[in-house]
């Protein structure tokens, strides 16, 4: 058996975390919402149709080796039917905000079919100011943030004007037996050996950088191991349910821009500090007291190779975060986020991760896969919630015509996470999609409302830093310019 399309290592742990988690349900997804009108399910099937030959994945289905002998492999997903795939459904009136996050945490609450491909779209009709949305529903073990984001620019178009159709010339292949499925397995099981000699001849030609790439992995593998000391407790994790609530928050790319220009930090820094603020919140309504280590967040980092961002798997690392919650004033509170961040970063601990993903490449994968198993078993309390940030198109895009307005970000919880965070921008508007477990989170509206007060406390601090700094600049610019009143005038030469 020969072109196998095998999942890496990382892509297959989502399948395999799912597996074990009857609460979990490891999709992404976010809700795109566009001007009106409302396209017909038969247009929008027409679209897709034509855009189909260019992301595979979209026929193909996961199917696991027998015994985990092997990742997990991509396979034809046989006679394919795009029809179940493109639902769709309509909110209740008054079609705002509420009904539209009622309805994803409805959405996300099931579990896409493992029998088919591993995707489902839903186009979303009743929006308020006749505006319709489109909810892009993905299994994590075929994309990241990144690979994901990159769809809608595969799927909807740069103008106003539809591109033509792709010629499709897709046949599906036969579909392989278990047999020799578990054949082709212990046939790379027997080359692993060299592959990994092959593997590190290349690395061993450049020993400056291996013995750089060691000594970050084994600096950036303490700090890990330090960061799996339990949090303290509170009701933010928890076992979760098997259902889910959703809610979002709004600002802007030029909010963040302001607070940096004035306070400094990273983007990133900027965000995390208003979600931090909004879980401080959070907390503070549970009647619960915010303390320096109640909060530690995941925090994926994209290892993503640029120009690659069209290949469908999971390239990412991660840092864990303490979020100074137990801060009430906001510029300390983000002065401590940018040094909690810098810290994570010069102790290396995203490098880390990303050599134990490409290590895990090397190894049994039989045992890789026991111990991804025996993991979500066991009752984590170090890692409290999940906080992404993926950037968006800077340009805006476009489904038959209607302009696409914003994109709300949806990431998925398990492992005692009651609640996670995903943040995105999209030509100048940010978003911050809040995931929480139905019955441990029923206040997740709390923690969006924080996040945007959060977010306009930063924005408001740094105007008023802004306008504190501005007569000074003045006073100093007139001591120092040069007197033009007319005994201290110039004399004209010549």
């Amino acid at each position: 058996m020969t072109g196998v399309d095998r999942m890496s290592p990382l892509d297959a742990a989502f399948l395999q975390a799912e597996d074990e988690e009857p609460g979990a349900s490891l999709a992404i997804a976010s809700i795109a919402v566009f001007e009106g009108p409302a396209p017909t399910t038969a247009e929008f099937r027409a679209v897709l149709t034509g855009r189909l030959p260019l992301i595979p994945r979209y026929r193909q289905k996961a199917r696991e080796v027998p015994f985990d002998l092997g990742p997990p492999v991509w396979v034809d997903g046989g006679a394919f039917d795009l029809d179940y795939h493109l639902r769709r459904t309509a909110l209740p009136a008054p079609g705002g905000d509420r009904e539209l996050a009622l309805l994803m945490g409805r959405l996300m609450s099931a579990r896409l079919d493992r029998n088919r491909p591993l995707w489902e779209y839903w186009l979303v009709e009743g929006l308020s100011d006749d505006r319709w949305a489109l909810v892009s529903k993905v299994h994590h073990c075929m994309v990241d943030g990144v690979s994901g984001t990159d769809l809608y620019r595969v799927v909807l178009d740069a103008t106003p004007e539809p591109r033509p159709p792709v010629t499709d010339e897709w046949r599906p292949a036969p579909e392989p037996s278990d047999l020799r499925l578990t054949a082709a397995a212990a046939l790379d099981a027997a080359r692993l050996p060299v592959t990994a000699l092959r593997a590190l001849a290349g690395a061993a030609r450049s020993p400056a950088a291996l013995g750089r790439q060691a000594w970050h992995t084994v600096s950036g593998l303490g700090a890990l191991a330090t960061a799996l000391v339990p949090a303290t407790r509170s009701t933010l994790s928890g076992p979760p349910s098997a259902e889910r609530r959703f809610a979002f928050a709004r600002a802007s790319v030029a909010d963040v821009g302001t607070v940096r220009s004035v306070l400094g930090g990273t983007f990133n820094d900027v965000a995390l500090a208003a979600v931090t603020a909004g879980l401080r919140r959070l907390l503070l309504e549970r009647g619960e007291l915010p303390t320096a280590h109640a909060v530690r967040t995941l925090i994926p980092v994209s290892v993503r190779a640029p120009g690659t961002e069209d290949v469908r798997d999971n390239q990412v690392s991660l840092l864990l975060a303490e979020l100074p919650v137990h801060l009430a004033d906001p510029e300390e509170r983000l002065a401590a986020v940018r040094q909690e961040v810098a810290r994570l970063k010069a102790e290396h601990e995203a490098e880390a991760g990303a050599a134990v993903v490409e290590l895990a490449r090397y190894g049994p994968f039989a045992a890789v896969a026991a111990s991804v198993r025996l993991a979500a078993h066991l009752p984590q309390r170090s890692i409290v919630t999940v906080t992404t940030n993926v950037p968006g198109p800077r340009e805006p895009l476009y489904a038959l015509g209607r302009r696409l307005v914003e994109i709300i970000p949806y990431v998925p919880i398990a492992s005692r996470l009651r609640l996670g965070v995903a943040i995105f921008s999209y030509c100048g508007s940010l978003t911050v999609g809040i995931t929480g477990d139905y019955d441990g989170a029923a206040d997740v509206e709390v923690l969006a409302q924080g996040i945007e007060d959060g977010m306009a406390e930063l924005v408001t601090l740094a105007g008023a830093r802004t306008r504190t700094r501005a007569p000074q600049d003045s006073r100093r610019t007139r001591r120092t310019a040069p007197r033009t009143g007319s005994g201290d005038a110039p004399r004209p030469r010549g």
